[in-house]
């Protein structure tokens, strides 16, 4: 079953998710325009506080699901930065000559989980042959869009590759954004959904009842890069200042594991 077209999520991604975020999703200023998954919405709200500490100008940052981003990018939206939640729609922008190749870096790695409102008595173990279907009973799991949302493609993959996504696919609520994902879940909505790790470290209204197996599904990366028309000057320092110390600190707080480390002393 879809939800993107009921409700609370009915707006495009980026409403909802400034809808969920509290404030705007975007920043007022002259920093650079970043483009990023729904997913390092609290990372990003760190680092972005970090550099303007430093003396930058406030960076603008718009969070929704990576395949809205990289349509939006696509459309003409004035990125300066794309930061994606999966390799898919990063490798889909630079097959359209829409990123700066030269830019391009593997920073994060995530994991995906089964998480289900704090006060749930349900206990689940992610392993082959388990069955998903008897712990939902009459309720549905929660996921991002699984034909484009990254965190709804990675837990297909998962439930395909463990033997459960044939007696859930029915079952389905899915989602704009793996945060709106994670909030039918934190309402008690939905009693099961998966979403990345560091989504459900962040809510304290869900607890994690599974972890997926990394060799369930395909690695789960975020690639950031500089679009091909990036207008602001400050886009190249930002993406630097997120791969430096600042950065680096801010996405490990969260629970990210970073993949590109400055050398010491950087």
């Amino acid at each position: 079953m879809s939800i993107g077209r009921r409700g609370a999520f009915g707006a495009a991604g980026a409403f909802v998710l400034a809808l969920l975020s509290g404030p705007p999703a975007f920043s007022q200023g002259t920093g650079p325009t970043v483009f990023a998954a729904a997913s390092l919405k609290n990372a990003m709200d760190d680092v972005a506080a970090a550099w303007v500490r430093d003396g930058k100008a406030p960076v603008k940052v718009s969070l929704a699901a990576s395949n809205t981003l990289a349509k939006q990018i696509e459309q003409g939206a004035p990125a300066d930065i794309f930061f994606s939640a999966d390799l898919d729609w990063m490798d889909y922008l630079a097959g359209k000559g829409l990123v700066r190749p030269e830019t391009r870096v593997n920073l994060l790695a995530n994991a995906i989980v089964l998480v289900a409102p704090k006060d749930s008595a349900v206990s689940v173990r992610a392993a082959p042959g388990f069955d998903l279907a008897a712990a939902l009973g009459s309720g549905r799991l929660a996921m991002g869009n699984v034909d484009a949302v990254p965190a709804g493609k990675y837990g297909r993959a998962a439930l395909e590759k463990l033997g459960a996504w044939e007696g859930v696919k029915d079952k389905v609520a899915q989602a704009d954004s793996v945060r709106a994902a994670l909030l039918l879940v934190s309402r008690g909505e939905a009693p099961l959904g998966i979403v990345y790790a560091t989504d459900a470290a962040a809510d304290p209204s869900v607890k994690v009842v599974g972890t997926f197996p990394a060799d369930s599904h395909p690695p789960i990366i975020y690639p950031v890069a500089v679009t091909k028309d990036a207008a602001n000057a400050e886009a190249g320092a930002f993406l630097a200042y997120r791969r430096g110390p600042a950065g680096r600190a801010a996405f490990e707080r969260q629970g990210f594991t970073v993949l590109n480390r400055p050398a010491s002393g950087s």
